[in-house]
């Protein structure tokens, strides 16, 4: 499958069933993560896995919506090594920890759908709460989850998920 046709038939996942992702699965998708791109190549990304029991409890006491995956990842920075713009003068001295966890994490959801392992997006949060509860050291920033798994027999993408704006809406030249 190409890159175009992954893109395509992508979608975000909400039927998972039991069987746990295999762990050299597992590790393609974090390598896929140690090489995406980041700022100055600084790679302040922190990744956690979560696929233990007691972890996937404490997870999923933290989103409503979690669709009860076998494995998650929570995906963070770290705001003492993320690269700072001190040339910025709309953000004061803006930090690109976000921008880079976000690269880190979109890389490793394709890299995820190419094994045949579906993931979805999860972002509704409390950072502070899932800092607290994980116990992640200081200025470790969590910016999103995945749910990640086997699609089950209930599986299928919502119908508007493959709708796209035209080109024309979204991209202008200067």
């Amino acid at each position: 499958m190409n890159f175009f046709e992954l893109a395509q038939n992508r979608y975000s996942e909400r039927y998972f069933d039991a069987r746990p992702v295999e762990q050299e699965k597992i590790d393609k998708i974090l390598e896929a993560g140690r090489l995406a791109p980041t700022a100055c190549n600084y790679q302040p990304q922190r990744i956690y896995v979560i696929k233990s029991e007691e972890a996937l409890k404490k997870a999923r006491t933290l989103r409503v919506s979690h669709y009860n995956a076998p494995l998650m990842l929570l995906v963070c920075y770290d705001a003492k090594t993320a690269w700072r713009n001190p040339r910025d003068q709309w953000y004061d001295n803006y930090c690109s920890g976000e921008q880079d966890a976000t690269i880190v994490a979109t890389t490793m959801m394709y890299e995820a759908e190419e094994l045949g392992v579906h993931s979805v997006w999860l972002r509704g949060f409390d950072s502070k709460a899932v800092a607290e509860t994980f116990e992640l050291p200081e200025g470790i920033v969590p910016v999103m989850m995945f749910s990640m798994g086997y699609p089950s027999d209930a599986s299928k993408a919502n119908p508007w998920h493959f709708l796209r704006k035209p080109l024309e809406e979204t991209v202008m030249e200067l």
